[in-house]
């Protein structure tokens, strides 16, 4: 495992992998610390703002200059984020809660697994590909 890809691509690839990393670390202890209570609110609101610069920076990150189907993740996330919190705010908690954990999986698990692959950035740091 080698840091180097990584902190040889531009400082918006860097951005947003760190802050994924971030995210998936904090989303971790969201998922299995106590609900309800003003640290995971507190937590809460740094992983919201984790997840949009995750977003949001991932639209200045293409291949070939095109977008690809995993900007529609991008999209839904930055939908889904403001509704989870509204729902929450509103006392949805099921509804609050299966919003997020389909962000945490879809979003930072299963589209980080791809990331993983020969070819890519992050299947490099790890695996040296």
């Amino acid at each position: 495992m080698s840091l180097t890809p990584l902190l040889a691509a531009s400082a918006t690839i860097q951005l947003h992998a760190f802050a994924a990393l971030a995210a998936l670390g904090l989303g971790l202890v969201q998922v299995l610390a106590p609900k309800g209570t003003l640290p995971h609110r507190t937590l809460g609101w740094a992983w919201v703002g984790l997840m949009a610069v995750v977003a949001l920076s991932s639209f200045w990150i293409t291949s070939r200059g095109a977008y690809s189907w995993i900007h529609l993740i991008s999209g839904w996330t930055l939908l889904m984020l403001p509704l989870a919190v509204l729902a929450a705010r509103r006392g949805r908690v099921v509804t609050h809660r299966r919003s997020m954990m389909s962000l945490f999986l879809g979003a930072l698990v299963i589209a980080g697994a791809f990331t993983l692959l020969p070819g890519r950035i992050m299947g490099a740091v790890v695996f040296g590909w």
